[in-house]
């Protein structure tokens, strides 16, 4: 099965890419409407050798369709799926969400954004 995911920050990285799942990963650009980008801390310290940083972004939804996160869709494989829900740790969490060309993805977004 094919699994697309928008993502909007280091999952478009070559060196996370490649450490995540092995190779570099074909993408393409897209837009998710109704969301901005935020910062979240990270801990996890493989995810911050990984990165480079301790600072992640987290796309933050608003409802608002004239706010537009641009980003990149990589399709993923049930393994490849599984490997980037690894990476991203507990500080994030798994959405599916409609981007602007109208076919649905998985997005990150900080799990406790969620809570709120």
């Amino acid at each position: 099965m094919t699994h697309l995911l928008f993502s909007y920050g280091t999952l478009r990285l070559p060196a996370v890419q490649e450490a995540t799942f092995g190779r570099r990963m074909p993408m393409r650009s897209a837009e998710l409407p109704g969301y901005v980008l935020d910062t979240v801390a990270i801990t996890d310290p493989h995810v911050i050798e990984l990165s480079g940083s301790a600072e992640h972004p987290f796309a933050r939804a608003t409802g608002e369709p004239t706010d537009i996160v641009d980003g990149a869709v990589l399709e993923l494989t049930d393994d490849d799926l599984a490997a980037a829900d690894a990476y991203e740790v507990d500080d994030y969490t798994r959405v599916a969400v409609t981007l602007s060309t109208g076919e649905t993805a998985w997005l990150y977004v900080d799990a406790a954004s969620l809570a709120n």
